[in-house]
């Protein structure tokens, strides 16, 4: 049942609920106590555990591995050989059983969409309507007819409710980027307000989030807007003096700037002081102004290697990437709205290169440059990981360095579930905001051969109802 609610994007209506049914279950995992050593039963167990904080062991229950190995931790050797095998016990089964059964469409999913790394919001609406019968190829339902129906009939409701709510979101985003005007001053930037609020949707899930939503959604815009500015339209004289205007967050200094630049300085100042005012910790402006300060920097850096030629080694690329991805920007203003600092009586617990915020910025950049990711709407051009790869290791295939690319996606997924699964002061909801934030940049960077993010657009028109 809990598999159930979770797929189905219902678990926060549950939330004490499944606390304690977990917390029994991780007492008995424990003591060793076990009720049935049935393989599905325990490797059911095992995951749910492991999704929701719990730190059990994967070599206790050696003999019960299924599909789970998407939340190993770095070392777990056992969920790696584990994840081999049963990726290659999936496939055989695909080619040898008919692809157009239930059972295949459910294999298929798990391979495509391992579940732990995909959003159940999206699974949702893929699901909801037909979720009875996946549930019997997912289970053994026997006698649970019931209990299914009326969880089903609970998600109808629940879809059709946050689409209004998500509608409404929509419209006061978009009302705020058109006040802004700087898309009429930068014709050739992404303009994409829809497509930048998905980010808060995946993010920010819960119901009563809707302010918090819409205040994420304008950080998120000028991470946009901003990286626009230094790929497609500024000199590297203009962008260096925009760099230091940012780091003493002075807006009125703007002397040699363009005016779309002194547009959107005080737009970020405005939009940033109105978000920091909301933390009551005084000096929380501090810690957002150097945010912003790092990620132009890292844009700066990044025009002066690229307008001299010049490819850095993959370690230096990547360290100012997981910068330039934006991901500290979101970990700060997250750390900000939900507040962290608040809640724990300090701003101690800051820190913005956190090893959660590193692992998904690395996700990130990775995608972003494993060669498919040519937004429609912009032509600058700010380098590869790719590229370095094969100008560090001469004589390197492009098909190598692709190989690396995954293989380093992998890991840097084992060390967010890591500290995930770690105790800190830091809340579930914190943790939970950039595993979806992880979990939605394959949808985001995923074009097709045509340049268009069709899962994006599937995503979005799911969302909000759109046929």
């Amino acid at each position: 049942m809990i598999d159930a609610v979770q797929r189905l994007g219902l678990e926060y209506y549950f939330h004490d609920n499944i606390h304690d049914v977990l917390e029994r279950h991780h007492v008995q995992c424990s003591t060793m106590v076990e009720d049935g050593s049935n393989l599905h039963d325990v490797a059911l167990r095992f995951r749910l555990l492991r999704q929701a904080g719990y730190n059990v062991s994967a070599g206790k229950q050696i003999n019960y591995i299924q599909p789970i190995y998407e939340l190993s931790t770095p070392g777990e050797h056992i969920l790696d050989d584990a994840g081999e095998f049963c990726e290659c016990l999936l496939k055989s089964t695909l080619m040898n059983g008919s692809g157009q059964s239930d059972e295949a469409r459910v294999i298929r999913t798990t391979l495509h969409n391992p579940y732990h790394k995909s959003l159940s919001g999206l699974l949702t609406q893929n699901e909801v309507n037909n979720f009875e019968i996946l549930m019997k190829n997912r289970h053994d339902c026997c006698g649970m007819i019931d209990w299914i129906k009326e969880v089903q009939y609970l998600a109808k409701i629940n879809v059709n409710e946050a689409q209004t709510i998500h509608r409404e979101e929509i419209i006061q985003v978009t009302r705020w980027w058109k006040e802004l005007c700087l898309a009429e001053r930068l014709k050739f930037a992404r303009n994409q307000p829809v497509k930048w609020h998905m980010w808060s949707l995946v993010i920010l899930p819960g119901p009563n989030m809707t302010e918090l939503r819409t205040e994420l959604t304008k950080a998120i815009s000028f991470i946009y807007i901003i990286d626009d500015i230094f790929d497609v339209y500024g000199t590297l004289e203009e962008l260096t003096l925009f760099t230091e205007a940012v780091s003493t967050w002075d807006h009125t200094n703007t002397k040699g700037l363009p005016d779309y630049m002194t547009m959107c300085l005080k737009a970020l100042y405005d939009t940033t002081d109105n978000i920091s005012e909301n933390q009551l910790i005084y000096n929380w402006m501090v810690y957002m102004l150097f945010q912003w300060a790092e990620l132009c920097n890292a844009f700066l850096l990044e025009v002066r290697w690229f307008s001299l030629g010049h490819l850095p080694t993959t370690e230096e690329y990547l360290e100012n990437g997981k910068i330039s991805s934006g991901v500290y920007v979101v970990y700060a203003n997250v750390f900000s709205l939900l507040g962290e600092a608040v809640n724990h009586g300090s701003t101690n617990l800051f820190n913005s290169h956190h090893n959660i915020a590193s692992s998904v910025a690395e996700i990130l950049r990775l995608w972003d440059d494993l060669g498919t990711s040519k937004d429609e709407n912009q032509d600058g051009y700010d380098g590869s990981f790719i590229d370095c790869y094969m100008n560090q290791y001469k004589g390197s295939s492009a098909e190598s360095a692709h190989k690396c690319v995954h293989w380093m996606i992998s890991d840097a997924w084992k060390c967010l579930n890591k500290e995930c699964l770690s105790h800190s002061p830091i809340s579930a909801d914190f943790k939970a905001a950039f595993l979806n934030l992880a979990r939605m940049i394959p949808i985001m960077y995923n074009y097709d051969e045509n340049q268009r993010l069709s899962s994006l657009d599937k995503h979005m028109k799911s969302v909000l109802h759109v046929q």
